[in-house]
């Protein structure tokens, strides 16, 4: 009998202190392979501080942060071989071009020198668009082509997990569709995918689970259907649920406060 496999990604009441400042308080959940599991929360909810912990750039204060099985702590090599973490504003080499970069990145990851990585890295070029960047160092990209190089980076390695944090940050439409087929694509192929986003719209059509963080903690988790029946409403939509969940203002009445002025 196969033994069953561990979660792709997996947080185990994480907890992350900054002195007195609580930014997660306990935050559990998994993701499967094969799956995109989206991420919610307001500016300062916590979850770029989990995303931090689950890549292993920040150290947990309790808790657990798992990739494919193996702990970020204490077995650091085999679970960050194992993902690829695209930050908000992604470091990417400012003195390098494209091409450079990624031959950088493939070689910190050992991969085998050949027609195959060279091809490969022509194909991820060509599909985000930068191709014909010849000679153009990175630093002078615009912030979507950063993004766009960074996602590139991640690919260029076939990693098993992904951990993104607002990866159609700054993305024109065409470079924001492109980005979300090619979620979907690896998704089809077994790929876990944590994908942490302001965009709502983004959020419902690609992830099949969603969690919503509120001020260090996750409030509701589960499909469209089951954050739709914790909130008690049939007909929502995520943004209802988000601001309902998070207790966040009505918009209506936000925008009254905001533009009412006192009477001549």
């Amino acid at each position: 009998m196969s033994q069953t496999q561990p979660p792709a990604v997996e947080a185990r009441d994480l907890v992350k202190r900054y002195g007195a400042t609580l930014a997660v308080g306990g935050v559990s959940f998994s993701v499967e392979s094969g799956e995109i599991f989206g991420f919610l929360g307001a500016n300062g909810a916590g979850k770029t501080t989990t995303l931090r912990m689950l890549c292993g750039l920040v150290t947990p204060s309790a808790g657990r942060a798992m990739v494919c099985g193996y702990d970020v702590v204490t077995q650091a090599m085999e679970a960050k071989a194992a993902l690829g973490y695209l930050d908000e504003e992604p470091f990417v080499h400012p003195f390098l071009t494209g091409r450079e970069f990624l031959d950088y990145i493939a070689d910190l990851y050992r991969m085998p020198r050949g027609s195959e990585r060279r091809e490969r890295m022509e194909k991820l070029l060509g599909a985000f668009e930068l191709a014909d960047r010849h000679g153009e160092l990175i630093g002078t990209y615009s912030h979507g082509m950063k993004q766009k190089i960074g996602l590139a980076s991640l690919l260029i390695r076939e990693p098993r997990v992904l951990l993104l944090d607002e990866p159609t940050n700054g993305l024109d439409p065409r470079s924001a569709r492109l980005v979300k087929d090619v979620l979907e694509e690896l998704a089809a192929r077994g790929v876990a995918i944590l994908l942490s986003t302001h965009i709502l719209e983004v959020a419902e059509a690609l992830c099949r689970r969603i969690a919503i963080m509120d001020r260090g903690r996750i409030v509701a988790t589960g499909s469209m259907e089951q954050l739709r029946a914790a909130a008690g409403t049939a007909q929502a939509s995520l943004e209802d649920l988000f601001l309902r969940l998070t207790g966040g203002p009505e918009s209506k009445d936000l925008v009254d406060r905001l533009l009412d002025r006192p009477r001549p």
